[in-house]
């Protein structure tokens, strides 16, 4: 690795009674770390150039006596891995929560020692998805367009309900065996990357499970943050750049617990920061990853995630990182962004953040009447805030995930509406994320619990009268949300100035918002209409743009024509042309 350094935690009764050595060419000990529980060590390792896969003895001596030795398997980087490219505007991400995706191994459903069973009848409990189940299914991962997978976190929560979703974790290291195993994972990366589809890990650094190991025996007092009484984080991430904010608003935000079941860590800790940086790093060697998503991102201590994101650069130039920042307005999102108000705070190091504001001003849209403020004009605004962000194209955009209300509920499952905001996710500036089921206007209402966001993808599990994944007993509008779809993403994948070129739109007049993503040599028009009548369009408002082309075609036509001077945009539509 770029860094030699390698901190080692060791956690046996009595530990720290006992010296560690090595004796290993390549390997050197420099230094020792006990704490006030004697429980533990953790040992200062310098992997030096010279160093050789293979695996060696760490011996613990007592009174010149080895007391215990511990055999540790030294791994071969991977060739050209700190080359490896990340995710970025050129992809189309597709987020799916395992254990509602598909099951393709039910001899994993039930485990030994793990607390809760599958149960299929509780919206709340264990489904049985798995990570076979979404190996079974890449195949229709990779005819629907999509290039990367962001998955809910797949690592250890033996948790005795509610454990489905992933975000109370309880060994960093270890894959959830009720979805498989560490090699099922790397495989499942390996084959997804055969389809060229990149797999994006989803971490968590903010808090852990409950029942996580350490909880039972803390390496240090600090190791999480802890109260006289349970203290709950207040959730206002304004507060950290709120100028006007209270030290103790911000401590409760930043320190409070995400939950009674999920502790909050303390990556203030040097020893705690250590592990959870290395334990990035090894997943991405070790699995081959192509780009993180950081749950809770703003609850962390911001200086540790700059040190977390540097470390994770020094190893992998091209990597990214997308932090997940759910808040309400652009200044606020923007400020987690890399270098974004470098005269007021200290600059962040994170590149890629998730675009609420966007996704809550796209639903809204749809749904008000345009008004100086409302309906398409609040998208525009949004996007008029983009000089706020250090680098707007690469936010996450989306429609929907998984805590919030799905899409085609937002919109009353209107197809019309629907095909508008699948249209404008794809064409917009950003990097798109559709959220499993989005593509079959899967409906689910927040008010009814987050199960109801979370149903079973159909034909997921044996047995199912509907099967997605095969195109059996589909109902209409799934059918047709399908292909339209697929279409829609295979329009952008083979066009890459949809991808990559400028973003230059027009303020929203007569219930119609156009804008362009454009270069020297193409550009491509979309036109939103919300009007329930058609609306003429005169082209030449738009002549600073289309003044360079001559041609024109639309989305659905295969031959280009002449420019014409009016187009006539059907109501309650989005149309894409382009135009040479």
């Amino acid at each position: 690795m770029h860094n030699h350094n390698l901190q080692l935690l060791v956690h046996k009764a009595k530990i720290a009674e006992l010296t560690p050595e090595i004796k290993q060419d390549g390997v050197s000990l420099m230094k020792v770390h006990r704490t006030s529980n004697p429980n533990y060590l953790f040992i200062d390792l310098e992997i030096e150039e010279n160093a050789v896969a293979g695996s060696f003895n760490i011996d613990f001596y007592k009174d010149g006596k080895v007391q215990w030795s511990y055999k540790y398997v030294l791994l071969e980087r991977t060739k050209d891995a700190d080359k490896r490219e990340g995710f970025n505007n050129s992809d189309i991400i597709y987020l799916l929560m395992p254990d509602r995706f598909a099951n393709g191994d039910r001899g994993n459903d039930n485990m030994p020692g793990m607390l809760e069973k599958a149960d299929r009848n509780n919206p709340d409990g264990r489904h049985g998805g798995d990570i076979k189940g979404i190996a079974d299914h890449l195949d229709y991962l990779e005819q629907l367009g999509v290039t990367a997978i962001w998955i809910n976190p797949l690592l250890e929560n033996n948790m005795p309900a509610y454990s489905y979703h992933g975000y109370a974790i309880t060994d960093f290291y270890k894959v959830d065996p009720r979805f498989g195993s560490n090699q099922d994972y790397v495989d499942l990366v390996a084959k997804a990357k055969s389809k060229n589809i990149k797999i994006i890990m989803d971490m968590v650094f903010n808090h852990c499970g409950i029942n996580h190991w350490w909880m039972k025996d803390l390496p240090t007092a600090d190791w999480v943050h802890q109260f006289d009484k349970f203290t709950r984080s207040n959730y206002r991430g304004e507060a950290l750049m709120d100028p006007h904010a209270s030290a103790n608003d911000k401590m409760i935000m930043s320190d409070g617990w995400f939950d009674s079941g999920m502790p909050d860590l303390n990556q203030k800790e040097p020893l705690l920061a250590s592990y959870l940086i290395q334990n990035s790093i090894w997943w991405i060697e070790y699995a081959g990853l192509s780009g993180i998503r950081m749950d809770t991102y703003p609850y962390a201590d911001q200086d540790f995630m700059n040190r977390w994101i540097s470390s994770l650069y020094e190893e992998y130039p091209e990597f990214n990182i997308v932090g997940e920042a759910w808040l309400q307005t652009v200044p606020h999102t923007a400020y987690f962004q890399s270098t974004t108000f470098p005269n007021d705070k200290k600059s962040s190091k994170l590149g890629s953040v998730t675009d609420f504001p966007l996704c809550y001003a796209a639903n809204n849209a749809l749904n008000h009447k345009d008004s100086w403020t409302e309906g398409l004009t609040g998208i525009y605004m949004t996007l008029s805030e983009d000089f706020v962000y250090s680098n707007a194209d690469s936010n996450l955009i989306f429609l929907d995930n998984h805590d919030i209300n799905r899409f085609a509920t937002n919109i009353h499952a209107d197809w019309d509406k629907w095909k508008m905001g699948m249209t404008f996710l794809l064409t917009t500036r950003g990097i798109p994320m559709i959220y499993y089921g989005g593509e079959l206007m899967m409906e689910g209402d927040k008010s009814k619990g987050d199960a109801d966001l979370r149903h079973d993808f159909p034909g997921g599990w044996k047995g199912d009268v509907t099967d997605a994944f095969k195109g059996v007993n589909m109902t209409e509008k799934q059918g047709k949300a399908l292909e339209f779809t697929k279409k829609l993403l295979k329009y952008r994948n083979d066009n890459p100035i949809l991808q990559t070129g400028k973003l230059t739109h027009f303020i929203p007049q007569n219930d119609t918002y156009v804008y362009f993503r454009h270069d020297s040599t193409t550009a491509y028009m979309m036109v939103m209409c919300k009007s329930d009548k058609p609306v003429s369009l005169d082209l030449s408002r738009f002549s600073e743009i289309l003044d360079s082309f001559s041609s024109m075609k639309s989305f659905k036509e295969s031959t280009f024509d002449s420019k014409p001077e009016q187009i006539l945009v059907s109501p309650m539509s989005a149309t894409i042309y382009q135009f040479k």
